[in-house]
């Protein structure tokens, strides 16, 4: 029952705190609290190696009719995003605290059951299911940003809405045809994730299906050329919109790509390889270049999201163990260091007022030790060693490397710029003389340095210390690079650099790419 416990319990907490909200305005942050702190707790229990390929898994008949189950399970790339969603989902609480100060009840009611819809993305194992928490963690994410947004929140909303509805209903064109093409050749109707492996089809057939998926999955991750309701969505949310929207939600794009697109389609997606990498160094060298050309700090902020995720989809198509290692990390330590720099860009807003750099300036002074903060985070964005970023993009661009030297040389330039931008957020946030006169600022509270204290813990142990990451998800990978390699080979060339420069780099074991 664990499995259910995961999702009853935000749902019900939520459902509580929306109740409790009429007779104690106090009760609904509470509830939330406590009810993503023992979600916390019996999540923790999950993160051991497994002695099969599930740690715990439920599956009973729900639709029989239809070959519907309910079928949950997780291993161990499962537990560690549980376990990412459940302590951010705490994060995310705790800095509503004071913030929001109006229909508080609703607010956390949506907030927790966004949690729960991601924590049933990350568990669900029948494809029908799978899109039922897909949809469902998105209705409460556009109340949170259209309700308790800023300034443009309507906008924002709905053009969020919009890019993830038709990503979603194309995902279901998607498994409804695969659905199909199962029954067809094995007369087995049925939406199981384990049974739809291996499914014969044409090329084409293969090719339209995985693009189904692809399209939903890049969407939210969020790759170039689909990636622009990202901004508008980070600038609008409140500050826990913006935390989970960066922490969680861009990772189960991520998810998507690596549980789904390439085990179910894996000659389909060794044909579009080159070109999805292509599109991932594009976002990683474009997503830097808009993020140094902002004064907004949040949409600042927002854009290194998708440089930084570009890295993710560049693993992934490069598909080997090293590259595949560096993505968990990275998804991992970005939902950290980037949920952490909104924190801190919202608790400047509630200061200053503002998000504008060009009226910032000088805050060390009055606000050291958030001053400290944000040089932390700043510095694990750009991939400081001894800091998690550091571990996840190494070994990114390790395993990409004897793929195509030209990518990975290409993508090492993102690394350069987000240096540049990140140390461009302190120097002007932080240094030099102030632009406004202002009155004495409060440096961080009790409340908000424990939030970034836990936060820091995570992303320093992480740099030191990510074996427990890999030995849990190294057989969850290996399993699915035995996937890939199973497929039949379709003799195709990379274009950007001659095929003998990706072979000189020698093979990297699981490469697909290593033969051309």
């Amino acid at each position: 029952m664990i499995l259910i416990w995961l999702i009853a319990i935000p749902v019900a907490g939520g459902l509580a705190a929306w109740l409790l909200d009429k007779w104690a305005p106090g009760a609904p942050r509470w509830t939330a609290l406590v009810a993503m702190l023992l979600n916390l707790l019996i999540g923790l229990r999950l993160l051991a190696p497994a002695e099969g390929p599930w740690l715990v898994a439920i599956d009973v008949p729900w639709i029989d009719a239809f070959g519907i189950r309910f079928h949950l399970a997780i291993d161990g790339l499962s537990a560690v995003l549980i376990t990412l969603t459940n302590g951010l989902g705490m994060i995310a609480v705790a800095c509503s605290w004071h913030e929001i100060d109006r229909r508080r009840g609703f607010f956390f009611f949506n907030l927790l059951w966004v949690l729960a819809g991601i924590i049933g993305v990350f568990s669900a194992l029948d494809l029908f299911l799978f899109y039922f928490f897909w949809e469902l963690m998105m209705v409460p994410m556009f109340f949170l940003i259209a309700i308790w947004g800023h300034e443009n929140r309507i906008y924002a909303a709905v053009k969020f809405f919009l890019f993830t509805q038709i990503g979603g209903l194309l995902m279901l064109a998607a498994i409804i045809g695969l659905y199909i093409v199962h029954g067809r050749a094995t007369g087995i109707y049925t939406f199981d994730y384990n049974a739809l492996l291996g499914t014969a089809m044409a090329p084409p057939t293969a090719m339209w299906l995985m693009l189904g998926f692809l399209i939903a999955f890049a969407v939210k991750l969020p790759a170039f050329p689909v990636h622009s309701w990202l901004p508008d969505a980070h600038t609008e949310a409140p500050t826990a919109g913006s935390v989970i929207l960066a922490g969680l939600l861009l990772k189960t794009g991520a998810y998507g790509l690596l549980r789904f697109v390439i085990p179910l389609f894996p000659e389909a997606a060794r044909t579009f390889a080159p070109f999805g990498m292509l599109l991932a160094v594009i976002a990683i060298l474009y997503g830097a270049l808009l993020a140094f050309s902002q004064t907004d700090l949040k949409r600042l902020v927002a854009y290194t999201s998708i440089s930084h995720m570009g890295f993710v989809m560049l693993a992934i198509f490069a598909w080997n163990e090293l590259a595949l290692q560096g993505a968990v990390i990275q998804i991992v330590c970005h939902g950290i260091s980037t949920g952490a720099l909104f924190i801190i860009v919202g608790m400047l807003q509630e200061r200053l007022h503002t998000r504008d750099l060009r009226r910032m300036g000088g805050l060390w002074d009055q606000m050291p030790r958030m001053g400290g903060m944000a040089l932390l985070f700043a510095l694990a964005s750009l991939g400081l060693p001894g800091l998690g970023n550091f571990v996840g993009e190494f070994l990114i661009l390790i395993g990409v490397y004897p793929v195509h030297r030209t990518l990975t040389i290409l993508a090492a330039l993102g690394l350069v710029a987000a240096s540049i931008y990140s140390l461009w957020i302190v120097q002007q946030a932080f240094h030099g003389r102030a632009r406004e006169t202002r009155h004495r600022l409060t440096d961080l509270t009790g409340r908000e340095g424990t939030i970034l204290g836990a936060l820091v813990l995570a992303i320093v142990w992480l740099g030191l210390y990510p074996q427990p990451v890999f030995t849990l998800t190294r057989p969850v990978l290996d399993r699915m690079l035995q996937t890939a390699r199973s497929a039949p080979a379709t003799p195709l060339k990379i274009t950007l650099a001659p095929a003998a420069t990706a072979r000189a780099a020698g093979p990297v074991e699981g490469d697909w790419h290593a033969d051309r």
